[in-house]
This record gives C-alpha cells, structure tokens and sequence, in this order.
C-alpha cells in the first residue's frame, strides 16, 4: 500500500482531515483512499452521498434494522471513516422518522404524589372523575 502524501492533497484539506492525513492516516490504493487506524483500514469518503448512503445502509436498511446509536456506529467504523462520523451517525440515528416513533416515550409521566389531610367532616372534600367519549349504549 502506497502512503498518502501529496502536498497539494494535503493544502485541500479541513483541519481535521489535515491532522489525520499529516500523522501519515491515509493511504491510496488503485485510486481510493484508505484512512488507517490502529485495526482498521477502512475508505475515507468526502462525497456527502455517499455518507448519507453509508448511513442508510447501517442504520435503516432491512440488514440494519434500526439498532441504536452504539450498533449504527460499529457498523460505520468497519467500512468508512470521515471527519466527524460519530457526530454524523448520532445526528442520524436521533433524527430517524421511524425510531422516534417507535422509540416514544407513551403517556404522559406521572407526577409526585401529595397526602391530602383527612376531611374532618362528611362532604368537606368531593372528588369527581370525568369519563367522556364512551361509545353510544345499547339496551
């Protein structure tokens, strides 16, 4: 594997690929380039495309199956790197549609329970309960 290290690469690049790409991160192999870390080798992306497809396909493919976060972010590190992918694969899995619908929290929370003192006498204090929308009644 041939090292990364054209100079005019290297005057395109943000500071984050910057840092990467100056420790010696990246590599080109047949034309891709490869970011390297301590056991991985994995396609370093810059098409916002192609990220979002990578997303897709680790998190709400059929394969993928909506997992959460940690799964979503496993699944990215064995195949792609780019600068800031864990902030991306958060975004993303707190942004899905589909798993803040099912993932909802239901009802609304229950609040602190109070002791009411006891009534000293009959009818000092009345509770009513309201039931409302119950179908029509039959005979």
């Amino acid at each position: 594997m041939k090292d990364c290290k054209d100079p005019s690469l290297s005057s395109k690049l943000d500071e984050t690929w910057k840092k990467a790409y100056d420790e010696g991160r990246f590599h080109l192999l047949d034309g891709i380039i490869y970011h390297r870390t301590k056991h991985t080798c994995v396609m370093a992306l810059t098409d916002r495309t192609l990220i979002n497809t990578i997303l897709h396909e680790c998190h709400d493919s059929v394969a993928a199956g909506h997992l959460s976060e940690d799964r979503t972010l496993e699944r990215v590190k064995t195949c792609s790197w780019w600068p800031n992918w864990k902030k991306d694969v958060a975004e993303y899995c707190q942004t899905c549609d589909r798993c803040q619908k099912a993932n909802r929290a239901t009802g609304k929370r229950f609040g602190m329970m109070i002791q009411i003192q006891e009534p000293k006498y009959p009818w000092e204090i009345a509770h009513m309960d309201w039931v409302t929308a119950l179908p029509p009644g039959g005979d």
